[in-house]
C-alpha cells in the first residue's frame, strides 16, 4: 500500500475525513479533505493522491477557497409522467 497521506494534495490542509475503506482490508482508503472537499482513493496515481506531485495549476490556498462561489446545488428529481 502506499505511504499514508497526511495532508490534501490541492489545498495542504491537514484534516482528512476517512471516507470509507476497500473491501479487501488494506488495498485502499477514500479519504476527504474537510477544507476544500477533495476526495481521492488511497491507491491513485501521486498526481492525485499527494501534495509534492498535485499539478500546481490546480492547487488551491485558503484564500482560493474562501473566494470560491458557491457550489450549485443538485435539482430534485423531476417526477415521472
Amino acid at each position: 500500500m502506499h505511504e499514508p497521506t497526511t495532508v490534501c494534495p490541492r489545498c495542504a490542509h491537514d484534516t482528512l475525513e476517512h471516507v470509507h475503506a476497500s473491501p479487501v482490508p488494506g488495498i485502499w482508503d477514500v479519504l476527504q479533505c474537510v477544507r476544500c472537499l477533495y476526495m481521492w482513493r488511497t491507491s491513485e496515481p501521486a498526481r492525485r493522491s499527494r501534495r509534492d506531485a498535485y499539478p500546481e495549476s490546480f492547487r488551491m490556498t485558503g484564500d482560493d477557497i474562501e473566494a470560491a462561489g458557491e457550489v450549485p446545488v443538485v435539482p430534485p428529481l423531476r417526477a415521472a409522467s
